[in-house]
C-alpha cells in the first residue's frame, strides 16, 4: 500500500461510504466520502469532470451550491452530477481563488491544476473544518487529520512551543500543531503551491468596524438577526440523507430547533441527560422545546459509568493531545445520534459571538469600578487560603474569586490569557524538563484585538478566533467524525457572524443578561421557562475518575518515576507534588492538569514511542 493510500485509509471514519485516490506522479490526492448530497457514485472523489483541467478533493458542504450552479449553467457550464463538489470545482475552474468569496458553507478542499502542476488549498472562514500541512524542501503534505500526515514518516518530533501552549490551554491552537514542522491552516486562509513555493493568503477575517459603523437600532437588529438565522438554518437543511438537531434545553439549540421545525415537519431532535447528576440534567427543558415545536425527540440518559466507558475510544481516536473533557459527552451524543441520522444541526458558536459565558460577565465587571471590584481584593486573601476546586459550589466560588482577583490587576491582553489558561507558563516550565518560552509572535497574533482593546466586541472577537475554532469546533469535528456524523452550525454562517460584530456590545451583554439580543429576539417564540433559570455547565467528574477508576493507568503514565525518567519530558518532582495536590482536600485545578498530562501521555505512547 502506498503512503497516499495509507493516509487515505487513516481517515476512514470521516468517510465510510466511499474512497478514492488520484496520482499523476507530481501530485496525489486521497479522499474518504461521507455521502450527504447526491449519494450516487457520481459524487466519487477525487473528482475530475470529462476534459477537465482540475481535480478536487473536498471535505464539507457548500450550502448555496444550487444558486451557484444556476449562475454557472446560465454561462453555459455543463454538469455531470448533482453534487456541491462539482459546483465548487466548476466555480474554481471559471473564477479561480475569488470563488471563495461566493461560498456559503464549511470546508477544507484542495484543487490540483493538471496543466501547470499547482495546487490550491483553502479552509472555511470560521475554521469549522480542519486542515493540517507539512512542507519541506521536496514536498507539501496536507490532510484533515494528523494521523493521515503521519503515514508519510515515522520520524516526527515534538513541537515544544506547541507543548507549552497545550499545557497552558488544554488544546493547541492553529497555526501550531504538536509535531514540529506540521502547521494548521488558519480559518479564512488559502495557500497556493507551485514549483515548491507556497503562497499563503488571508481571504476572510471577522470584521472590526469603527464604532460609527455599529447598528444602533435594537429592535431593527432583533428582526434582522431572526431573518439571518432563519436563512442560515434553511441553508443547512439541504441534505439527501436523514437530518436532525441537537437540543440541550439551552437558548442556542432551542433557537435552532425552533427555526428548523418551521421548515421540517417532525424534526428529529436529540438530547443527553445525566442520571447521576440531576442538577445538571436539562432534559426537562429540552422536552418543553420539543413539545412546543412537535419534534420527534429522543433523550439519551447517561450515567457516569457510561461516560467513563467511552474514555478509551475517545483517546484512541484523537491524534493530537486535546484535554477538553467535555469531548466525552459530545462523543456519546454524536455516537448515539448517528444511529438515527447522518447530519445534525448544533447551537455552537452563539456563546462566542453573542456573549454566553461566565467569563464574559466577569470581564464586564472587571471593566467597571463597581462594588465587586472593591470587594474582591478584601475577599482575595480568604479565598486564597480556602480549598478551591471545580467539584464543589463553595470551593468553585473561591477558585473564581482568586482567578478574578488576580486578573483585574492585569492589562486586557494579559488578563485574557490568564483567564483562558489552566496553567501559567511558569507552572508549565516547572512541569517540563526543558524551559520552554512561549511563541510570543503567535500569541501576539491571537491576542491582537486585546492589545488594541476598544470595547467588549474585541473580547468576543478573540474568543471567536482563538477558543471557538481550536477548542469548541475542534472538539465537535473530532467527536462527530469519529462517529461519521456531520454537524452543521447555523450560528457560524459568515453573514450571521459579520452581523454580530456590527452590533454594539451593550446589545449583547449587560449586568443582568448575557446574549441579550439573541434571547430577546426569540422570547416570544421559546418556552418562558427557558428564561427563568441560570446557565448550567456540566462538569465531567474527572477528579473522581482520576482518583478511582483511572487511578492505576494514571499512576502508570503520569506518576511512575521510572517511566518518567525513561521518557525524559517531565520533572518527576513536580508530578509528585501534583499527585499530592490531587489527593488533598484542596485540589484546585489539579485534576484538569493531571487529565491534560494523562491525555498527552496516552497520545505519546501511541504515536511517538
Amino acid at each position: 500500500m502506498t503512503n497516499l493510500e495509507s493516509a487515505t485509509v487513516a481517515l476512514s471514519k470521516r468517510g465510510p461510504d466511499d474512497h478514492g485516490t488520484y496520482d499523476d506522479y507530481f501530485t496525489g490526492l486521497g479522499h474518504r466520502r461521507l455521502s450527504i448530497i447526491d449519494t450516487s457514485p457520481m459524487g466519487h472523489q477525487p473528482m475530475q469532470v470529462p476534459e477537465g483541467r482540475f481535480v478536487i478533493s473536498f471535505n464539507g458542504e457548500i450550502y448555496n451550491y444550487k444558486e451557484l450552479r444556476q449562475e454557472l449553467e446560465a454561462k453555459g457550464v455543463k454538469f455531470y452530477s448533482n453534487t456541491d463538489t462539482e459546483v465548487l470545482l466548476q466555480l474554481y475552474t471559471h473564477e479561480g481563488k475569488s470563488c471563495l468569496h461566493k461560498l456559503n458553507g464549511f470546508f477544507a478542499f484542495a484543487i490540483y491544476d493538471t496543466r501547470d502542476k499547482s495546487t490550491f488549498i483553502a479552509r472555511d472562514r470560521m475554521g469549522i473544518k480542519p486542515l493540517l500541512y507539512y512542507q519541506d524542501e521536496d514536498k507539501f503534505l496536507f490532510a484533515s487529520e494528523l494521523k493521515s500526515l503521519m503515514k508519510y514518516s515515522s520520524d516526527w518530533e515534538l513541537d515544544h512551543s506547541a507543548l507549552s501552549i497545550y499545557f497552558q490551554l488544554n488544546y493547541i491552537p492553529a497555526p501550531l500543531s504538536i509535531l514540529k514542522g506540521v502547521k494548521k491552516l488558519m480559518p479564512g486562509e488559502s495557500v497556493h503551491i507551485k514549483e515548491g513555493k507556497a503562497t499563503f493568503e488571508k481571504y476572510y477575517d471577522i470584521p472590526k468596524p469603527d464604532h460609527q459603523a455599529y447598528k444602533p437600532d435594537f429592535e431593527a437588529n432583533k428582526k434582522e438577526l431572526v431573518e439571518l438565522l432563519d436563512q442560515s438554518v434553511q441553508n443547512r437543511l439541504v441534505s439527501d440523507v436523514p437530518i436532525g438537531a441537537f437540543l440541550s434545553g439551552g437558548i442556542d439549540s432551542s433557537v435552532i430547533t425552533a427555526l428548523a421545525s418551521s421548515h421540517v415537519s417532525s424534526l428529529n431532535t436529540y438530547s443527553i441527560g445525566y442520571k447521576d447528576a440531576p442538577y445538571f440534567d436539562e432534559t426537562s427543558y429540552a422536552q418543553l422545546v420539543a413539545d412546543k415545536f412537535k419534534t420527534n425527540h429522543t433523550v439519551f440518559s447517561l450515567s457516569q459509568d457510561d461516560l467513563y466507558a467511552n474514555i478509551g475510544e475517545i483517546i484512541d481516536y484523537i491524534d493530537e493531545p486535546f484535554a477538553d473533557s467535555s469531548a466525552i459527552p459530545v462523543y456519546i451524543l454524536c455516537n448515539k445520534t448517528r444511529k438515527h441520522v447522518t447530519v445534525a444541526l448544533s447551537g455552537d458558536g452563539a456563546d462566542e459571538i453573542f456573549s454566553g459565558y461566565n467569563k464574559h460577565s466577569a470581564w464586564l465587571k472587571s471593566q467597571e469600578n463597581g462594588m465587586l471590584n472593591q470587594l474582591i481584593p478584601m475577599l482575595y486573601p480568604l479565598a486564597k487560603a480556602l480549598p478551591k476546586s471545580r467539584s464543589g459550589k463553595l470551593s468553585n466560588l473561591m477558585r473564581q474569586v482568586v482567578k478574578f482577583g488576580e486578573g483585574i490587576k492585569m492589562n486586557p491582553a494579559e488578563r485574557y490569557w490568564f483567564w483562558a489558561a489552566i496553567s501559567s507558563q511558569e507552572e508549565v516550565n516547572n512541569l517540563l524538563k526543558s524551559d520552554l518560552s512561549n511563541p510570543q509572535d503567535i500569541i501576539n497574533n491571537w491576542l491582537s484585538d486585546m492589545t488594541s482593546y476598544r470595547d467588549f466586541n474585541d473580547f468576543l472577537r478573540t474568543d471567536t478566533k482563538l477558543v471557538l475554532p481550536n477548542d469548541m469546533l475542534q472538539k465537535v469535528d473530532m467527536m462527530s467524525m469519529a462517529n461519521s456524523l456531520e454537524v452543521r452550525v447555523p450560528f457560524l454562517d459568515h453573514n450571521v457572524v459579520d452581523f454580530a460584530f456590527h452590533i454594539p456590545p451593550e446589545q449583547k451583554i449587560d449586568q443582568n443578561m448575557r446574549k441579550k439580543i439573541l434571547q430577546d429576539a426569540f422570547r416570544h417564540v421559546l418556552p418562558k421557562q427557558l428564561y427563568k433559570r441560570p446557565k448550567k455547565g456540566f462538569e465531567v467528574p474527572l477528579l473522581d475518575w482520576l482518583k478511582k477508576g483511572l487511578k492505576s493507568d494514571v499512576d502508570k503514565y503520569v506518576f511512575d518515576q521510572d517511566y518518567l525518567e525513561d521518557q525524559n519530558i517531565f520533572n518527576p518532582d513536580t508530578l509528585t507534588q501534583l499527585r499530592k495536590k490531587l489527593y488533598s482536600i484542596n485540589p484546585g485545578d489539579a485534576h484538569a492538569k493531571v487529565w491534560a498530562i494523562y491525555v498527552f501521555q496516552k497520545w505519546h505512547k501511541r504515536y511517538m514511542s
